[in-house]
């Protein structure tokens, strides 16, 4: 009785608009009240939470992500990825996308990803007369590489939840991450040559000598931070360190778009949004917690070995599960709430957490494209000035195309699981 009682409060809570660490937070406090535990447990529960090595990752990654959207890193790396598109139709549409993914082995934030590339991108795109929906479109698409591309704060949330480890994590999201960038390519090609988009400008040789050259240092920060990470050199919260520390270096010393001055301010932007992650994050454990001691998640791995579901039966109903979960709540709540309510059901059909973190990543990508609360849909209306229906309009071709792209992860594990059973062993 008691779970079906919370299960209404739940949607009422979420209903009213109530935040949802709030949400979840008084959900756990009721539960624990109700098993008569005394709340200082909580408080305990709270601070071997904090103690968490991976944990401790988050504010570093958001503090990074916080300077290369202010620090001029942005700039070198669409540059860059002007020399890489050439001299093609929807040039800056392919730019895009290849900023992008060099943006998001740095970032980690979707968020922080779109807005640093709708910012420099759309205006240029609006004076070379792209369409608006498709600009915006292709943006905002673009910018979900950022959870997908190694290293993803919403992947190193998911190894913190499902103890999964976040090295094979990462890895795993490398192939499905080009894949999905090459997908946008080519239906980006086949749209500028229909619709007969501007050829961009040809760089001379001494152009794309100096965009390389400028891009070399934004460059180096994925490579020393993931390669630290995969050679072991340096563990997932170091190597967060590092990627904080390079990105100040380069946006204060290098490009010189952050002055000293600046960095305190930076500072505190990175990690007022660190707070929001954290409380939320402990909220969610708590109810977690409670969730595994009631036993909720044993009620539920019974209900699924009752109903007979195989693995990628289960997989599909989770598919249409996150999806719907997705269009209602922002993605750290999506993979809070549900992955510790389907932990022992993965466990117990014996799919491989890894190959479950990327699809439930895969799933928050579309989270971000999909109304009423598709954060990357805001994002760019904000930025492009464009209605809303303009901005669901262009997303609308990249939305299936990474619906395509999840039924391929989803039914062939191989495709996440090859890179990290190669560096890792199975």
């Amino acid at each position: 009785m008691i779970i079906w009682l919370m299960l209404a409060l739940f949607f009422i809570m979420l209903l009213a608009g109530v935040p949802i660490y709030l949400v979840l937070g008084c959900l756990a406090v009721i539960g624990w009240l109700v098993d008569g535990v005394p709340l200082i447990s909580l408080a305990q529960q709270f601070a071997n939470e904090m103690n968490s090595q991976t944990l401790v990752a988050v504010p570093l990654f958001v503090i990074a992500a916080t300077f290369m959207e202010r620090g001029g890193i942005t700039r070198a790396l669409i540059n860059f990825a002007g020399t890489i598109a050439g001299r093609n139709r929807g040039g800056l549409a392919i730019v895009c996308v290849i900023a992008t993914t060099f943006f998001a082995a740095i970032c980690g934030s979707s968020v922080a990803t779109a807005m640093a590339m709708g910012t420099a991108l759309i205006p240029t795109m609006a004076s070379r007369n792209y369409p608006a929906s498709f600009s915006v479109g292709t943006v905002g698409a673009a910018g979900t590489l950022g959870i997908l591309i190694p290293p993803s704060l919403p992947l190193l949330i998911y190894g913190l939840i499902a103890e999964a480890s976040v090295p094979r994590l990462f890895l795993a999201g490398v192939i499905p991450g080009l894949l999905q960038g090459a997908l946008f390519v080519a239906y980006i090609i086949w749209y500028s040559r229909k619709n007969k988009l501007p050829l961009e400008d040809r760089m001379s040789f001494a152009e794309m000598l100096t965009c390389c050259r400028e891009a070399i240092p934004a460059l180096f920060i994925p490579l020393v931070v993931l390669g630290g990470i995969y050679t072991g050199f340096v563990t997932v919260s170091e190597a967060a360190g590092v990627a904080a520390f390079a990105a100040i270096i380069v946006s204060v010393f290098i490009y010189r778009e952050v002055s000293l001055r600046d960095i305190p301010d930076v500072l505190s932007e990175g990690i007022r949004q660190t707070a929001v992650i954290i409380v939320i994050i402990l909220s969610a454990l708590a109810f977690g917690h409670w969730l595994t001691s009631a036993g909720v998640t044993r009620s539920i791995a019974a209900m699924v070995t009752e109903w007979g579901l195989n693995d990628w039966q289960f997989l599909l109903l989770a598919n249409l599960i996150m999806f719907v979960l997705g269009m209602f709540l922002e993605v750290i709540s999506v993979i809070l709430i549900f992955v510790p309510l389907v932990l022992p059901i993965i466990e117990h059909l014996g799919i491989d957490p890894v190959h479950f973190g990327l699809v439930v990543v895969l799933n928050m990508e579309l989270a971000l494209l999909t109304p009423p609360v598709g954060l990357n849909l805001f994002i760019l209306k904000n930025i492009s000035g464009e209605r809303m229906a303009t901005v669901i309009r262009g997303t609308l071709p990249f939305v299936l195309i990474l619906m395509l792209l999840l039924m391929i992860v989803t039914f062939v594990p191989q495709v996440s699981l090859w890179l990290p059973e190669l560096a890792y062993g199975r």
